[in-house]
């Protein structure tokens, strides 16, 4: 029996719709069986008790980190932002898994061309943005990311990676499994991308690039097939 890779999900009362259709999106286009687990604060009471920062724009800004623990630092994991659609075989990125690195991401760099985002939120600008918004982990070799690590450390700390011994053990992915809406020009074959802006589900991107995209799997997943006597 193949085990299902398992997925990490970012769930955000704002974005509802959003984790349900990033989920639908793995679905129809996997080859493989698929675990979904949504980073959700309801479901992590007496594990993640740090208070919300004013910078933070979704709840689970920080909790993201704990994915290996909530694998019990085995195997692989993938964690992605809800804000996120897969248009491609979701094996073919558990294919790039590589035990030389702790963690793989795609190593973005731009400085986002906006102030703000979704909801009025303020665009935080620093180094390594938006890496941490797709991350393969290598799960035994993050056991740094304890529970009081995640609850304690300074933001910085954990998107920038300094729960890692050396940057040496970041590995790259293609930036075309996290390809930013709105930062990055249209690329027909982009195999996931990525809402950060703001995905169709707000009225202000109703017409964002692979708004298309969205709102076909969104539909999809909305349908039932009736059937005649």
């Amino acid at each position: 029996m193949q085990t299902p890779v398992r997925i990490f999900v970012g769930y955000d009362p704002n974005e509802i719709v959003a984790y349900h259709t990033f989920c639908h999106s793995v679905l129809r286009t996997s080859s493989v069986p698929v675990s979904f687990t949504p980073i959700a604060l309801k479901h992590l009471n007496g594990v993640f008790e740090r208070e919300r920062n004013q910078l933070q724009s979704t709840e689970f800004s920080f909790s993201r980190f704990l994915t290996p623990y909530l694998s019990h630092y085995e195997g692989w994991s993938l964690f992605v932002d809800c804000d996120i659609i897969a248009r491609d075989d979701i094996a073919k990125l558990f294919a790039l898994a590589d035990d030389r690195y702790a963690v793989m991401v795609c190593k973005h760099d731009y400085v986002p061309a906006s102030d703000t985002k979704f909801l009025n939120n303020v665009q935080t600008k620093y180094k390594m943005k938006n890496w941490s918004s797709v991350m393969l982990f290598n799960n035994a070799r993050c056991k740094s990311l304890t529970t009081d690590f995640v609850n304690k450390a300074s933001g910085l700390e954990l998107h920038q990676f300094k729960w890692l011994q050396s940057e040496d053990e970041i590995g790259s992915l293609p930036l075309d499994w996290n390809w930013l809406v709105g930062e990055y020009p249209m690329k027909a074959d982009a195999p996931m991308v990525h809402y950060t802006l703001g995905g169709p589900y707000f009225h202000e991107y109703a017409d964002c690039d692979y708004a298309q995209d969205w709102n076909e799997i969104k539909a999809e997943m909305n349908s039932v097939t009736q059937r005649s006597k």
